[in-house]
C-alpha cells in the first residue's frame, strides 16, 4: 500500500494536520491550473508575474502541463479535489540547474503548501539528476523568500536590477533533513490530535450483547470515564442506550460529527462506513474488522486519503490514552495511567505488554495497535510521544517495516530523549530467502533488523521477557555511567553466579577500592568478603547490607550495584532494597515473578541473569545516547559518474540485470577506490601470458563463463601459477574445460597471506542498501559469522561493524598475529557502502575474501549483480 516513486501520487500532510494529494501534472491538468492562477489576487498576481497579467494564466497553464522532461517537472497539490498549489521547473541553460516557480492558492497561505511542494519537487529534481535551483523573486515576495529560507536548503541570494535571485542546492545534508523532520512532527502530531486526543467517539457496530467486539469497545470507553461525548451506531438498537451510551441509527442522527470513530463491522461493509464517515466529517478512524480482501483494503484507504482522515488497523486491538481515560480497545483490562508509550502491530503481545507494564507500576499514556499499518504506523507514534511531556518511555513491537530508513532517523532522535525498547520479531529462519551470494544469504531478517535497531539507538531483546525487565530498570533507575558493576549478596554462591551473569551480558565486575574494601570490613561480619562479588555473609543485618550498598556505590570504579538476597529465617533484607546513588537492580531468589517493582522504585528480578541483562540493557541505551550524532564523512576519489556510465551500460544491453563481468565489475570498484589486486583482462592465451608478465609474480586465471557465480565450486580457477608456461598451461585447462561457454578470463596477481573476511552489500527491498561484514573465504557461511549496518556508515558504524564479529580478534591482534590494518578496512566499508548507496541498481556485491594485513587491504575476489531499480527517496514528507 506503499508508493515508493519520488514524485508519483503522493498524500502528505501541511502544517495544521490537513491531508493534501500531490501528483505530477499532465494534459488533463489544464484547466485547473488555468483556474488556479485566473483566481489568484492582483497583489498574488503581481509577486508571481512581476506584473498584473491575468492573461497569461492559460499561457501558464500550457506551459506547467506539458510532458514531462529531462529539462521539465510540474507537481500539484490537491484538497478534496481542487488544485490549490503548483510548482514547477524548467531548464536555465546552465548544466544542472532548473529554474523553478509556484503559485498557491490565496486561501492556502501560511499552511506550508509551497514548502511542501518544494521538497517533492526538489526530490523529483535530485532524482533527474539536476544538483539545483534558481529562482527569482520580488524583495517584497516575503512569503516566496519565505518558503526557501524554512526549507533548510543553504539558499544563496543576490539582488539585481530588483530582482532577488536565488540559488538553492539540492543537497540532501543534515540540516535539510532535520528541517524536514522537524516540519513532519509538527504536521504528523497535529494530525493525530483528533485520534489519539478526540473530544468525542463513536463506536459503530457497537453490540448490546456483552463478549462481541463492538460491545466490549463500547463498554470499556465508557466504564473507563472518557470525559468526551460517546456515541453508539447500530440500526437495530436506535433510540436505546446501550452501555451507557446513546445509540443511534445513522451517522446523520447524531448531534455532532465526532472526532474518532472505532469501526467494528464485517470486513464487507468497512469501506462504505468509513466514506459515510468521511461524508460526516469525522477526522479519525480504528478499523479493528479483519479479513479485509485487497480491493477492500485499498478501498478503505482510498477513502480516508479522500477525506484526510488518519486510519489506525485494520485489524487491531484499538487505541486508548490514560491520559483522557479513553480506552477504545477490547482488552480485558484497562491499562494503568503511567509513562510508557506503546505501539504494537499484534494484539495479542499489546495486552501482554499492557498488563506487565500495569503490573509493574509503570503503566501506560498511550497505547496503539496498529495491525496492519494502512496509515498510522510506528513511525507517527514516535513522533506523537517525542512531543508529548507525559511519556518517558517508548515499547515497540514492530514485524514490519513501511519505511526503516525515516523509522531510524526519527527514532535516534527520540532516543535523545527517552529509551526506546523493542522485541527482534521475524528473527527464524522461515523469514530469509534465498541468495546466489554469500553476502545475499548472510542478510537475514535477523541482521538486518538488528542493525536498524543498533544505529537507531533502540534497545533490542529477543523476547518479550526480556524486554519488560529492561523496562522495569529503565523506567526506575538512572542510567549507568558505564558497564562497571558491584555485585552485594548474602550468599557466596549466588554471588558468583552473579557476577558470572554480568561478564556474560557483557558488564565487567571490577575490584572496588581498598579503602572501600577496608570500611565494608568494618561494617559486615567477620568472615565475610569483600571484594567484588561482595558476600556479606547470611548472618548480615539489613542495615549492614543496606550499608554495604551504599558503601559500594560510592566507590569511584562502579557504575553500577547488583543486590541479591537469599530469604532466610535469620532476616529479611528486602527491607535494604532501597535507590542508592547509581543505579541499583535487585534480585530476590524465589520470588514468584519474573520482575517485580518494590514500593522504593527498584526493580526486583528473579534471577541475576536477568537483572544483568537489564543492567547491560540500560548501559548500552546510555552510551549511544551520549555519543555526538554522526553523518557519512566525505570520501575522496570516488567517481560516482563513472560508476553509473558503467551500471547504465550493462543495464542498456541486459534490462532485467544480471552478474557484471569481471572486467566492468573491478572498474566499477576502482570508481569507488576500493582496493582490488591488481587484474588484467585476457580472451587468449597469449594475452593471458603477457598479462602474468606485466602484473610480475605469481597470478591467478578465473574463467568467465555465464551463470557461473561461485568459480571454486564449478573449477573456473587456477591459483599460484609462476611463469609464462603455467599460466598458459591453465589457460588451456579451463578453456577445454568450458569451451565455447568461455568468455574471457582474468588474470589476477596473488595476494600475501592475511585474515580473511567478507565484506559485501545486498539492496533489501524494505532496508535498502544493507552492509554485511565478517569471516571471508570458502568458510563464510559455514562459520555465519557476521554483523551488518545500513547505508551509508558513518565512521563510527564502520569502526563498530569492524569489531562486531567473532573474528575481529585476530583483526585486533594477539601475542602470536599482529593486528591488521583496521584503518584501511573501515575506510574499505565505507566507500562500498557509498556505492551501495549511492547505486540501487547494485543488488548484491561481494568482495569475498578481502585479505586484512598489518600493511594494508586487497580484495581478491568479487562479484556483483545488477537490477534495474528505480530511485526511491526515503526521507521525503509523504504518509504511508
Amino acid at each position: 500500500m506503499t508508493e515508493r516513486l519520488s514524485g508519483a501520487r503522493a498524500f502528505a500532510l501541511l502544517t495544521d494536520g490537513t491531508q493534501i494529494e500531490i501528483r505530477r501534472l499532465g494534459a488533463g491538468d489544464l484547466d485547473a491550473v488555468r483556474e488556479l492562477h485566473e483566481g489568484l489576487c492582483e497583489e498574488s498576481l503581481y509577486l508571481r508575474f512581476f506584473g498584473l497579467n491575468r492573461a497569461m494564466a492559460g499561457e501558464v497553464a500550457g506551459r506547467v502541463c506539458r510532458a514531462d522532461g529531462a529539462d521539465h517537472a510540474a507537481l500539484g497539490a490537491w484538497l478534496h479535489g481542487d488544485l490549490v498549489g503548483v510548482a514547477e521547473y524548467e531548464p536555465t541553460g546552465v548544466p544542472g540547474e532548473a529554474e523553478v516557480a509556484m503559485a498557491v492558492a490565496d486561501r492556502m497561505h501560511h499552511r506550508g503548501v509551497g514548502t511542501l511542494l518544494l521538497e517533492h519537487l526538489g526530490s523529483l529534481a535530485r532524482a533527474g539528476g539536476l544538483v539545483a535551483f534558481r529562482a527569482d523573486t520580488l524583495p517584497e515576495n516575503s512569503a516566496m523568500l519565505r518558503v526557501f529560507a524554512d526549507a533548510g536548503m543553504a539558499a544563496r541570494q543576490r539582488t539585481s536590477a530588483g530582482v532577488v535571485e536565488l540559488t538553492v542546492p539540492l543537497t540532501c545534508d543534515d540540516g535539510y533533513l532535520d528541517a524536514v523532520a522537524e516540519r513532519e512532527r509538527r504536521a504528523d502530531v497535529a494530525s493525530l490530535e483528533p485520534l489519539l486526543r478526540p473530544r468525542s467517539v463513536v463506536v459503530i457496530g457497537a453490540s448490546r450483547k456483552r463478549g462481541t467486539v463492538g460491545a466490549e469497545l463500547l463498554h470499556n470507553i465508557v466504564a473507563g470515564g472518557f470525559k468526551g461525548a460517546v456515541y453508539a451506531v447500530n440500526p437495530h438498537c436506535a433510540g436505546t442506550e446501550m452501555h451507557g451510551a446513546p445509540c443511534v441509527g445513522t451517522l446523520a442522527d447524531l448531534p455532532e460529527a465526532p472526532d474518532l470513530a472505532v469501526v467494528a463491522v464485517p470486513a464487507s461493509s468497512v469501506p462504505g462506513v468509513a466514506a459515510a464517515c468521511g461524508r460526516f466529517g469525522i477526522s479519525a478512524l480504528v478499523v479493528v474488522s479483519s479479513g479485509l480482501s485487497a480491493d477492500q483494503g485499498r478501498g478503505l484507504l482510498a477513502v480516508c486519503r479522500e477525506y484526510g482522515m488518519r486510519l489506525v488497523g485494520p485489524n487491531c486491538l484499538g487505541i486508548a490514552n490514560t491520559g483522557i481515560r479513553l480506552d477504545a480497545t477490547f482488552a480485558a483490562r484497562r491499562a494503568v495511567f503511567g509513562d510508557a508509550g506503546v505501539a504494537v502491530q499484534s494484539g495479542g503481545v499489546g495486552i501482554a505488554l499492557i498488563e506487565e507494564l500495569s503490573r509493574l507500576g509503570i503503566g501506560v499514556s498511550t497505547f496503539a495497535s496498529v495491525g496492519d499499518k494502512y496509515d498510522v504506523s510506528a513511525n507517527d507514534l514516535l513522533m506523537w510521544w517525542e512531543s508529548d511531556e507525559t511519556t518517558r518511555l517508548g515499547v515497540l513491537h514492530v514485524e514490519s517495516f513501511g519505511n526503516p530508513r525515516k523509522f531510524a532517523r526519527t527514532a535516534r532522535r527520540v532516543t535523545a530523549k527517552m529509551p526506546l525498547l523493542t522485541v527482534l520479531a521475524g528473527r527464524s529462519a522461515p523469514g530469509s530467502r534465498a541468495a546466489a551470494s554469500h553476502t545475499a544469504a548472510a542478510a537475514t531478517p535477523d541482521l538486518t533488523r538488528r542493525a536498524l535497531f543498533e544505529q537507531a539507538g533502540i534497545v533490542a531483546t529477543d523476547d518479550l521477557g526480556e524486554l519488560v525487565d529492561a523496562a522495569a530498570l529503565l523506567a526506575t533507575q538512572p542510567l549507568p555511567g558505564g558497564p562497571r558493576v558491584a555485585v552485594v549478596s548474602n550468599a557466596g554462591g549466588a554471588g558468583v553466579l552473579a557476577a558470572d551473569a554480568c561478564s556474560d551480558a557483557g558488564l565487567t565486575v571490577p575490584v572496588v577500592d581498598e579503602a572501600t574494601r577496608r570500611v565494608l570490613a568494618r561494617v559486615l561480619p567477620s568472615c565475610a568478603a569483600v571484594g567484588n562479588p561482595v558476600d556479606t555473609t547470611a548472618a548480615v543485618s539489613a542495615d549492614a547490607f543496606r550499608e554495604a550498598i551504599e558503601l559500594v556505590a560510592a566507590d569511584g570504579a562502579v557504575d553500577a550495584v547488583l543486590a541479591l538476597v537469599v530469604p532466610t529465617a535469620l532476616g529479611d533484607l528486602r527491607s535494604a532494597l532501597r535507590n542508592c546513588r547509581k543505579p541499583l537492580a535487585a534480585v530476590v531468589l524465589g520470588q514468584a515473578e519474573t520482575v517485580t517493582i518494590n514500593d522504593d522504585a527498584v526493580p526486583c528480578y528473579a534471577y541475576p541473569e536477568n537483572a544483568a541483562r537489564a543492567l547491560a540493557h540500560a548501559w548500552r541505551y546510555a552510551r549511544g545516547r551520549d555519543l555526538p550524532q554522526e553523518s557519512p564523512p566525505t570520501l575522496p576519489g570516488l567517481r560516482a559518474d563513472e560508476a553509473a556510465g558503467i551500471i547504465d551500460g550493462y543495464l542498456t544491453g541486459e534490462p532485467d540485470g544480471g552478474w557484471l563481468p569481471p572486467a566492468e565489475t573491478y572498474r566499477l570498484l576502482e570508481s569507488y577506490d576500493l582496493p582490488v589486486a591488481s587484474w588484467r583482462w585476457a580472451r587468449t592465451e597469449d594475452e593471458a601470458a603477457e598479462a602474468a608478465r606485466d602484473l610480475c609474480g605469481s597470478v591467478a586465471l578465473k574463467a568467465h563463463v555465464p551463470n557461473v557465480v561461485h568459480k571454486s565450486e564449478a573449477g573456473a580457477l587456477e591459483l599460484d601459477l609462476d611463469g609464462e608456461q603455467a599460466v598458459r598451461a591453465a589457460f588451456g585447462r579451463l578453456s577445454e574445460r568450458f569451451g565455447d561457454d568461455l568468455r574471457g578470463m582474468l588474470v589476477q596477481a596473488m595476494a600475501d597471506q592475511g585474515v580473511e573476511v567478507l565484506c559485501g552489500a545486498v539492496q533489501d527491498e524494505v532496508f535498502g542498501a544493507v552492509v554485511i561484514f565478517g569471516a571471508g573465504g570458502v568458510d563464510t557461511d559455514a562459520l555465519a559469522d557476521r554483523a551488518a549496518r545500513l547505508a551509508p556508515l558513518t565512521t563510527r558504524d564502520a569502526s563498530e561493524l569492524v569489531r562486531a564479529p567473532r573474528l575481529s580478534a585476530l583483526l585486533l591482534g594477539h601475542s602470536a598475529r599482529p593486528p591488521g590494518d583496521i584503518e584501511r578496512l573501515q575506510e574499505v566499508l565505507l566507500r562500498l557502502s557509498r556505492l551501495a548507496a549511492d547505486h540501487p541498481e547494485v543488488s548484491e556485491l561481494d568482495l569475498n575474501p578481502t585479505i586484512v594485513r598489518p600493511d594494508g587491504v586487497v580484495a581478491v575476489d568479487a562479484r556483483i549483480r545488477l537490477v534495474p531499480r528505480r530511485r526511491w527517496d526515503p526521507y521525503l514528507r509523504r504518509l504511508r
